[in-house]
């Protein structure tokens, strides 16, 4: 299962999104079963249209028994998510606004 969510983006990613998997609801969508060739080509593209998007977001997530958490998540756009592996499971940590790295 792959899951694409999006904030803020523009109608050309969201066309594309809408044509290569299904909107479940604004903003979100879903395929149940997509190649790993074909999920990195369709990162790839996000990342080449994302440089024209302005205050916006994806997140990119699927199943992934590899790592802790058996699932991997691609981020663009802010807020910046760092992905910790702590005992077993992934937290999700954000850097609170107006402090630095």
């Amino acid at each position: 299962m792959t899951v694409v969510v999006t904030r803020n983006v523009g109608g050309r990613i969201r066309g594309f999104l809408a044509s290569s998997l299904l909107e479940l609801a604004p903003g979100v969508y879903s395929a149940p079963r997509i190649s790993p060739a074909v999920r990195d080509r369709i990162w790839s593209v996000l990342e080449e249209w994302f440089t024209a998007e302005t205050d916006a977001s994806i997140i990119m997530l699927w199943r992934d028994p590899g790592v802790p958490g058996g699932q991997s998540v691609k981020v663009l756009g802010y807020p910046p998510i760092t992905l910790l592996p702590v005992d077993g499971i992934v937290l999700a940590g954000r850097i609170p606004t107006g402090q630095k790295k």
